[in-house]
């Protein structure tokens, strides 16, 4: 569903850590005699360094393409701040400015390359850590569910910090001149071993970053493009009648099944201003797939989700005039009949507004 943060996660999360320390507990004793782990400790910075660096090119280009938080949609827009939960709020709110979600996405671009390289490694673990610390908190305090994987991002950066808290410390509270940092130079003793290591690296540039980096552009790209399922053009339709086995149903509060609005979003995708559970819920609005019939002319199909094989409802639809849509079709076995008009309604907040000067708060 989505979550990073299920019950199983923190299950495999603490029975990690539990196997973690007891095997730390082991090797401790039954090796008390070694006094340092310099190579192991070398392939484990190297392993976290790398996997940092693929999350930053990840969430980099996700956000650089404006394609990890898109602008909110149009159901979204229809829906009262109220409804939202948190984590959904967050989101539309770094969706609504496609400057703010670059320049996240930049930020972690820089420390991904950054730590691609062993002379700038301590400057991109500061740019990580000050970007991963700050989504991890976003995912704390809004109840975004992928509060363990920032976390252990966290974790990782800072452990990296801390293998180079000497230097550090002597830099930032001593105020002395420091050497290079030799943390992640290992000296190969073989040519081969030289050769190898550029080549490995060559490749996960190749193949990781800059494929990555197409792949997302690519799906941001025809994602930004408009679709539109013919008749219906992307927009708010206003339910003028609603009307079940021909009786005409008035909107009432306490009414679960009448629909207040229609509205289509980019693509396939749309939503009713109504609780009826037989759509997908969320927020409030009952949300399906608009698709239409190929056995049959000028009909269209309401599904729950691309995986269900019945539809909803089955429309015949007319087109009385340029801005009104008629849909004539069954639910179960109940007739109904939607009369749509498009709808004058205006959301200020997609008109993107910016003000050098201001008056007055807005």
């Amino acid at each position: 569903n989505g979550s990073g943060d299920t019950s199983l996660a923190w299950e495999e999360t603490f029975s990690y850590l539990s196997i973690a320390v007891a095997g730390c507990l082991i090797w401790t004793i039954a090796d008390r005699k070694r006094k340092s782990y310099q190579l192991a400790n070398y392939w484990l910075r190297t392993v976290l360094r790398y996997f940092i660096i693929i999350n930053c090119f990840r969430y980099g280009f996700s956000k650089l393409f404006v394609s990890q938080m898109p602008f909110p949609s149009n159901s979204q827009l229809a829906t009262p701040l109220g409804d939202f939960l948190p984590m959904r709020l967050s989101w539309m709110f770094i969706g609504y400015s496609a400057p703010y979600e670059i320049f996240s996405g930049v930020m972690e671009l820089m420390a991904g390359i950054f730590l691609l390289y062993r002379r700038t490694v301590t400057l991109g673990l500061f740019v990580a850590a000050a970007v991963f610390i700050n989504v991890m908190v976003l995912n704390l305090c809004y109840d975004i569910p992928v509060k363990l994987f920032s976390i252990h991002l966290v974790v990782y950066c800072l452990y990296l910090l801390a293998n180079d808290a000497p230097r550090l410390f002597r830099l930032f509270f001593a105020n002395q001149s420091l050497g290079a940092c030799s943390l992640y130079s290992i000296p190969f003793s073989k040519k081969w071993m030289r050769i190898t290591r550029i080549v490995v690296k060559s490749l996960f540039l190749l193949m990781y970053v800059f494929a990555s980096g197409y792949d997302i552009h690519d799906f941001a790209t025809k994602n930004r493009q408009i679709k539109e399922t013919a008749p219906f053009k992307i927009g708010v339709y206003d339910v003028i009648t609603f009307a079940v086995n021909g009786d005409t149903i008035p909107i009432t509060p306490a009414d679960s099944i009448r629909w207040r609005d229609f509205i289509i979003d980019n693509g396939n995708a749309g939503s009713v201003g109504s609780v009826d559970t037989s759509f997908r819920q969320r927020y409030r609005r009952g949300y399906f797939l608009l698709v239409k019939d190929s056995t049959a002319a000028n009909t269209i199909l309401l599904k729950k989700n691309a995986a269900v094989k019945n539809p909803l409802y089955r429309f015949q639809y007319s087109i009385p005039d340029s801005s009104s849509i008629a849909l004539q079709g069954s639910r179960q076995k109940d007739s109904v009949y939607v009369l749509l008009r498009k709808s004058k309604r205006h959301f200020q907040l997609s008109e993107k507004q910016f003000h050098w000067i201001s008056e007055a708060n807005r």
